[in-house]
């Protein structure tokens, strides 16, 4: 089968597209033949040398697929031959990645891809979608009537944190940096959405909760903890989900006073369960029309190298060329 791997971590040029042994589902692992994958910025962090476990060799690169079962393992009684599904958290904690024709993959992982959701939304929406979900739910316990605040609601996950918190029944402020993406955001269901290029964020936020939001979802690597805090109303919370290497000050007295909680959201440590949990309100937005992907362009998986270095570009360039999700197809 044709697969987009590493022998070495490295630069995107690292990356070949070549022949693989075809994987067997073995034990409870079904065998997904490959519909559509899709490229987040930590598949390129893992190709880089940034892990904390050991690589299968050859590591083929990927989190997240979406197909049809070709075959089931031995032990495996979830799916059958022909069904639908989609997956996550592969390619992370020395588990084998995606970006291949067949993907062999434990069912504890796999849930299934309801008929009217195309496989390029399910893959698009899976890695950032539970990430959002486990943030929103497991750890901020967002519930109706809350208010939050979240950098980004066109970005990978500010796109899904927009939209679930709103399927939840909440009041969302977001951000944009032009006004297409302040546009998109809307369309997205954000009630508020501030240029944060031209407009004063600080204002806006306290205009739409003059007693602060119960909220807030820190996307930048680098957060201003003195100005987020500022935004938090009583007992607020705070969900963290980049910035692996920052060390900025934190206001411990203005957090504190408040009753305030922060929460960090690291969505390969989730348990199988946890995760499940997040697929089954994910599968239902996504077939009721309330959680749409954003896809900013679709590639041959034969072009991964190139679609590793337009993600780079963007991620730690802010290049500003991709609007969405990169989705590669075999």
């Amino acid at each position: 089968m044709k697969a987009a791997y590493i022998e070495q971590t490295g630069p995107a040029e690292n990356i070949i597209y070549g022949d693989l042994p075809k994987p067997e589902a073995t034990g409870s692992q079904v065998l997904v033949k490959t519909g559509a994958v899709a490229l987040n910025p930590v598949d390129t962090y893992i190709r880089n040398g940034a892990n904390y476990w050991e690589l299968p060799k050859p590591f083929v690169v990927g989190c997240d697929l979406a197909g049809v079962v070709e075959a089931v393992g031995p032990d495996a009684t979830q799916y059958k031959v022909g069904d639908r599904v989609w997956c996550t958290n592969q390619g992370l904690m020395g588990r084998q990645g995606t970006f291949a024709e067949y993907c062999a993959v434990d069912e504890c992982w796999v849930y299934p891809t309801p008929d009217n959701v195309s496989d390029e939304t399910a893959v698009a929406c899976s890695l950032v979608g539970v990430t959002a979900h486990l943030g929103l739910f497991r750890a901020a316990k967002l519930t109706t009537g809350e208010s939050i605040f979240v950098h980004g609601g066109t970005g990978g996950v500010g796109s899904m944190v927009v939209q679930m918190a709103k399927a939840a029944g909440a009041r969302v402020i977001t951000t944009g940096g032009t006004d297409e993406k302040c546009a998109k955001a809307k369309e997205l269901g954000a009630d508020v959405v501030v240029n944060y290029k031209s407009q004063d964020v600080t204002a806006a936020v306290k205009e739409f909760a003059p007693s602060g939001v119960n909220v807030v979802w820190e996307t930048l690597r680098e957060p201003d903890f003195d100005v987020l805090v500022s935004y938090l109303a009583e007992r607020g919370r705070m969900v963290l989900m980049a910035g692996r290497d920052a060390r900025p000050p934190f206001p411990v007295g203005p957090f504190y006073v408040k009753e305030c909680s922060l929460h960090g959201v690291v969505m390969f440590k989730a348990s199988p369960d946890e995760l499940r949990t997040c697929s089954v309100d994910m599968n239902r937005w996504m077939s009721e029309g309330k959680l749409k992907a954003q896809i900013g362009k679709i590639m041959p998986l034969a072009e991964a190298a190139a679609a590793h270095r337009l993600q780079e570009e963007n991620t730690l360039q802010k290049s500003g060329t991709l609007a969405g999700k990169i989705v590669l197809k075999p």
